[in-house]
C-alpha cells in the first residue's frame, strides 16, 4: 500500500497540577468489555516496562517513542501509526526526545478476551472469510500504518469511552467490532504487500499480482471479475470482505506506490511519472497524491531523492 498514515485525533493533555508522574502518566477510562488508556510522558526516559493481562490494541498521538518488543529489533512509534500486543506481553519503551513543551501521548485500549472471541466468532460464522485462514488476529504483523477507516473507528472508541452517555458500554461496543474488522482487514493487506499470503492458489493473490503486472494500464471491474472467476457483484463483495477496500481504492494505493518508486529517480518529470504511473490528468495526479502523501509529487520527489 501507499505509506500514507492517518492521525488521530488528539485529546487535552492532563493539566500538570493534576499529573501524579512526569513518565506514562495514566488516565484511565473503564468499561463492560476493554479499558481505554491515555499515557503522557514529559521526560526522557529509557526501558520503561508496560504490560497488560488483555490483548492492547496502542496507538500513538504525540511524539516519539521507541519500542521494544518480543525479540524483534526496536523500532520508531510515532502518530498515525498503531501496535497491536498480546495479554501478558511486556512492552519496554524509550522516550528519546520527551519533554514538558514536547511530551509523548499514547492510547492503549485493553479488550477483553472473551469480547474478541465472541466478536471473530460471529464473523467467522455470518461473515466467513475465504482467505487469511478466516477472521483472526495476526500478531506477527503487530505494526501498521492507521489508514482512514481504522483512524476513524479508533476515534469513535476515544470519544465514546471518554463520554458521560448512560448508552456508552453498548455504544463502545459496537465500535470494538468495528475496530477488529479494520484491525484484520488492515492485517491482511500488509500480508499480500509482504508477500506472507497463506494460500498462494487464493483468487486474492492472483487478482493483486494482475493488478501490480498492469498497474500502468487501464483495468476495470470486469477483468478482475474474470480473471477471479466471479460475477462483478460477488467479486467486488468478496474483494471488499477481504481488504477493507473496494478493488479502485487498492488500484489506486498501488498506481500512488508505483508513482513514488518513480520519483526517487531526479531526472523524472512529474508529467512523465503521471503516465507512467497510469493516470492521464497530471491535475487529478498531483491532487490524488497530495491527498495520499500530504505533500505534491514534487516535494515528495525533493525530499526523496537521493
Amino acid at each position: 500500500m501507499s505509506q500514507r498514515k492517518a492521525l488521530l485525533d488528539k485529546p487535552a493533555l492532563t493539566v500538570e497540577k493534576s499529573l501524579k508522574t512526569l513518565v506514562e502518566n495514566r488516565t484511565v477510562y473503564s468499561l463492560d468489555n476493554c479499558e481505554l488508556n491515555l499515557f503522557e510522558t514529559y521526560q526522557e526516559s529509557i526501558l520503561v516496562p508496560l504490560k497488560f493481562n488483555d490483548l492492547v490494541v496502542t496507538s500513538m498521538l504525540r511524539g516519539k517513542k521507541v519500542m521494544h518488543l518480543f525479540d524483534d529489533p526496536e523500532f520508531e512509534y510515532l502518530p498515525g501509526e498503531t501496535v497491536i500486543v498480546p495479554g501478558n506481553v511486556e512492552m519496554k519503551i524509550d522516550f528519546p526526545e520527551a519533554s514538558a513543551s514536547n511530551p509523548t501521548q499514547c492510547l492503549a485500549l485493553a479488550i477483553d478476551h472473551g469480547k474478541i472471541k465472541e466478536t471473530l466468532d460471529f464473523l467467522n460464522e455470518r461473515y466467513p472469510k475465504e482467505e487469511f485462514n478466516g477472521w483472526r488476529l495476526n500478531h506477527e504483523n503487530y505494526f501498521f500504518y492507521n489508514n482512514t477507516e481504522l483512524a476513524s473507528t479508533l476515534n469513535k472508541l476515544i470519544r465514546e469511552c471518554m463520554s458521560t452517555s448512560v448508552t456508552k458500554d453498548a455504544l463502545v461496543d459496537l465500535a470494538l467490532q468495528e475496530l477488529l474488522v479494520r484491525i484484520v482487514q488492515t492485517q491482511a493487506v500488509q500480508q499480500i504487500d509482504s508477500g506472507k499470503l497463506p494460500d498462494a492458489n487464493s483468487p486474492i493473490v492472483a487478482i493483486t499480482e494482475y493488478i501490480r503486472a498492469n498497474i500502468t494500464n487501464p483495468i476495470n471491474l470486469k477483468d478482475m471479475s474474470e480473471k477471479a472467476c466471479m460475477s462483478t457483484t460477488s467479486f467486488y463483495r468478496y474483494f471488499k470482505r477481504e481488504l477493507g477496500m473496494s478493488p479502485i481504492e487498492f488500484i489506486l494505493n498501488e498506481k500512488i506506490k508505483h508513482a513514488k518508486q518513480l520519483l526517487k529517480n531526479p531526472g523524472i518529470q512529474v508529467n512523465e511519472v503521471c503516465f507512467m504511473a497510469g493516470f492521464d490528468d497530471c491535475n487529478y495526479f498531483i491532487r490524488l497524491f497530495k491527498k495520499y502523501e500530504g505533500i505534491t509529487p514534487k516535494q515528495y520527489q525533493l525530499l526523496n531523492v537521493g
